[in-house]
């Protein structure tokens, strides 16, 4: 394992966050921070309690994973393509790089920057609403795997865009109205019979169900199948990666 490689392409990734803070943070939390002034402290004042727990804190999870999945996609979607637009995909490729150390390196990186996000917008979500969390290794867990997740599908989807616009194709017009409409405002128990089983094949409400579970003991689905969702879809990614990598598939054309 060349670790001087992975260290190499991590910090360029990450070096390239702290030049763009203002969009790669700041935007994201400063977005994130208004949702929780309008429906945590607005609307969830005026609102009864779901499951027990006070609307504004229920939002909490909802809200963090709205975020983190558009970022973690954006993050590793934008540190690849940009190398095949500069056309600099090529002295990676002809570098005694392996295959596994380039996806370590800029997945690694990409997660990173969605996880010191999830941080800190769960710090400022203390500032505007108390919540608590349950279960604190869980929650760490399923954040770290959910970026991880994202991000490896994020490296996917780099790969396969043909343009910016194609790149923003997947988390504007797929992964948000997804995550809006996977629990983030509200629990699917609260939902008519027909729209409860429609919204259960939307793969995001078992991670925002998951990581609900992990704050407050309580969740729309089995926390064992959200886990396990998660796994599959990190795997089936991971498994893309390879056969890209190995093809060549949009990096040697």
């Amino acid at each position: 394992m060349n670790r001087y490689a992975i260290a190499a392409i991590y910090r360029f990734e990450l070096e390239r966050t702290w030049r763009t803070i203002g969009q790669s943070i700041a935007s994201p939390v400063i977005a994130t921070a208004l949702y929780f002034v309008v429906f945590g402290s607005a609307i969830g004042s005026r609102m009864t309690q779901i499951d027990g727990v006070s609307y504004g804190a229920f939002i909490v999870p909802g809200l963090m994973m709205l975020s983190i999945l558009t970022e973690s996609v954006s993050n590793a979607s934008f540190g690849i393509y940009m190398p095949r637009y500069a056309g600099t995909i090529y002295e990676l490729l002809s570098a005694p790089v392996s295959a596994a150390e380039i996806v370590i390196g800029y997945v690694g990186a990409a997660a990173t920057k969605s996880l010191i996000l999830g941080l800190i917008i769960l710090a400022t979500a203390r500032v505007f609403i108390p919540f608590g969390i349950l279960h604190p290794v869980w929650m760490l867990g399923f954040l770290v795997l959910t970026c991880i997740a994202f991000c490896l599908f994020g490296f996917v989807i780099g790969v396969w865009a043909e343009s910016f616009e194609r790149l923003n194709v997947i988390p504007m017009l797929v992964l948000t109205p997804l995550t809006f409409l996977g629990g983030s405002f509200y629990s699917v128990s609260m939902l008519p019979p027909f729209w409860r089983t429609v919204t259960l094949f939307n793969p995001v409400v078992y991670l925002v169900s998951g990581f609900r579970w992990s704050f407050y003991g309580i969740s729309d689905v089995n926390v064992g199948v959200s886990l396990a969702g998660a796994v599959v879809f990190s795997l089936a990614c991971l498994g893309a990666i390879v056969w890209i990598l190995k093809t060549g598939y949009r990096l040697k054309a």
